[in-house]
């Protein structure tokens, strides 16, 4: 099937109109006629081959949102006119123990949607598993982000018991993955602290996220007041930083989780971890069922990612935008509306 996107050709991770065929509609397949999709980081890591991983022609776009206009036979999934959504990873082996406990994502075979022609374009062809049913009450716009950035939360919450009424729950970093966290923390009746180096989002954070406490994360005096408090910590920032102080905020047998990617290796500081009974995680995006219960919980709590909707022959300047932080706090391509008027 004759598709076409935007695509980036070599490591300026510039992006530009390009023309590639999807595979035909199999049985177990639906396609999408792609309306939204988010724009992630990873999106720009991999146009400017940051993690030596890319292979050009390289079609961005893992968070994305549409219309299913075909379905095959033997699926049971979606009829046409459904909405769906498609994440992180488009297959896996269907066989190994991950997958067998709905946990794809962990599957050695594993296939991000990051290694084939993803959501800049104007369909996809995946099979039913890997999608997920929108539900109506959800505005695709704002839906888009959480097929990964909301998934990559919610999962690890999920997994480590925090999402208790009544727990605290830091979020360090209140960017595109952040704000969503706080978003679910909130929804479950949690104590919500965000942990941040820019004193410049605390208006935002307390008044319209509704965030209990705001710490600056060089502030050493609220840093101190706050040790111990904390149940658990999603750490969502991918640059360098220090988490010692993390884990001194947390209580006896609390939780700090990395979702982030750091450039650079942390110092693991193995005392406070012992003297406390604490522990460091991690969190990949969650499996196929997790995600459609994400999504559902989200439709249930009216809960969306923030977003700033950009047409398609903007994608160049935002990611310049994303690269310095510029966004509040995620973008989304209006596919539909502005794929053709870019060629």
């Amino acid at each position: 099937m004759n598709t076409y996107g935007w695509a980036a050709r070599d490591s300026s991770g510039i992006l530009s109109p390009f023309h590639f065929e999807r595979r035909a509609n199999g049985d177990k397949d639906i396609t999408i006629k792609i309306l939204f999709c988010g724009i992630c980081h990873s999106d720009l890591h991999f146009a400017k081959n940051e993690a030596g991983m890319t292979s050009y022609p390289f079609v961005p776009g893992h968070e994305i949102v549409g219309e299913v206009t075909k379905v095959g036979h033997n699926v049971t999934k979606f009829k046409i006119g459904d909405k769906a959504g498609v994440g992180c990873m488009v297959g896996s082996c269907g066989t190994c123990e991950n997958c067998k406990q709905d946990l794809e994502v962990y599957c050695p075979e594993m296939i991000w949607t990051l290694k084939t022609f993803g959501g800049y374009s104007e369909n996809i062809v995946i099979d039913e598993h890997f999608a997920v049913l929108i539900p109506n009450s959800l505005p695709l716009h704002g839906a888009a982000p959480l097929l990964c950035a909301g998934i990559t939360v919610y999962s690890p919450m999920m997994y480590y018991g925090l999402c208790k009424p009544g727990q605290h729950l830091g979020v360090v970093g209140l960017g595109g993955l952040g704000h969503v966290a706080v978003k679910f923390a909130k929804a479950l009746g949690m104590k919500v602290s965000v942990i941040s180096t820019s004193p410049s989002k605390k208006n935002e954070a307390v008044e319209r996220l509704g965030v209990d406490s705001f710490l600056v994360s060089h502030d050493q005096e609220q840093l101190q007041v706050a040790m111990g408090t904390m149940d658990g910590i999603i750490d969502t920032v991918s640059g360098p930083h220090s988490v010692l102080p993390l884990i001194n905020l947390l209580k006896t047998n609390g939780k700090l989780i990395a979702v982030g990617v750091p450039t650079e290796a942390p110092e693991i500081p193995y005392i406070p971890l012992i003297m406390g009974r604490k522990l460091i995680g991690g969190s990949a995006a969650g499996g196929m069922k997790e995600t459609q219960e994400m999504v559902d919980f989200a439709a249930k709590h009216n809960i969306i990612a923030d977003i700033e909707v950009i047409p398609m022959n903007y994608v160049n300047t935002a990611m310049e935008r994303l690269a310095k932080g510029d966004v509040k706090y995620r973008f989304v391509i209006d596919v539909a509306n502005t794929l053709n008027s870019s060629f």
